[in-house]
C-alpha cells in the first residue's frame, strides 16, 4: 500500500479559501452521516482551525472568538476542539500544543505530520508502511501501540529554496 499526501505544503500555491470550503462541506457531511450536531461555534472554530495552514493554538481561536463574541470563554473553545477531534477533523500537534485541519476529515487512524520549523507549516501524510515499521518495532521490544502520531520536523522546499 502507497503513502498518501492528506495534506500538503502549500504556501502560495492554491486558493486557499477552497480548503475551507472543502473542510466545512466535509465535516457538515460527516456530522449529518452520524446523526451529530455540527453546531455554529463548532464550525466557527474548525473555520479558524483552517485559516491557515499553520498550527493555530487554542488561545488564538479563544481571541478571535473574543472578538466576535465578547462571551466567548476557553471551555467553549476546548469543547469545540475536543469535538472536532474525536470526529477526525482535526488534529493535534502535540509538539506544538496546536491544531490543524484533517486532510481527509473523519480519518481516525495513524498520521505523520511533517511540521516546517522555518514557515510554520504542516503536512500530513498516511504512510501504511510506516506504520507497519514502527508497530513491528514496537512489538519486538513488547510494546503495544495504542496510537501513532509521527511529528517530524523539518524544512519544507520552498523554504529551503529560500535560503
Amino acid at each position: 500500500m502507497q503513502a498518501k499526501v492528506l495534506r500538503e505544503f502549500s504556501r502560495g500555491r492554491h486558493k486557499h479559501s477552497a480548503c475551507i470550503t472543502d473542510a466545512l462541506k466535509a465535516a457538515e457531511h460527516s456530522c449529518k452521516e452520524r446523526g451529530i450536531r455540527f453546531t455554529a461555534i463548532r464550525r466557527r472554530v474548525l473555520e479558524l482551525v483552517w485559516a491557515s495552514h499553520e498550527p493555530v493554538k487554542a488561545y488564538d481561536v479563544l481571541d478571535i472568538l473574543r472578538n466576535e463574541r465578547s462571551s466567548a470563554a476557553p471551555p467553549t473553545v476546548y469543547r469545540a476542539l475536543e469535538f472536532l477531534l474525536e470526529e477526525g477533523l482535526v488534529h493535534k500537534i502535540e509538539s506544538l500544543n496546536a491544531y490543524v485541519g484533517c486532510g481527509e476529515p473523519g480519518h481516525l487512524d495513524s498520521g505523520q505530520f511533517l511540521i516546517c520549523s522555518s514557515c510554520g507549516e504542516v503536512a500530513e501524510l498516511d504512510d501504511p508502511e510506516l506504520v507497519k515499521l514502527i508497530t513491528e518495532k514496537a512489538k519486538q521490544i513488547g510494546f503495544s501501540i495504542k496510537d501513532q502520531i509521527v511529528e517530524i520536523l523539518g524544512c519544507c522546499s520552498q523554504c529551503l529554496s529560500s535560503k
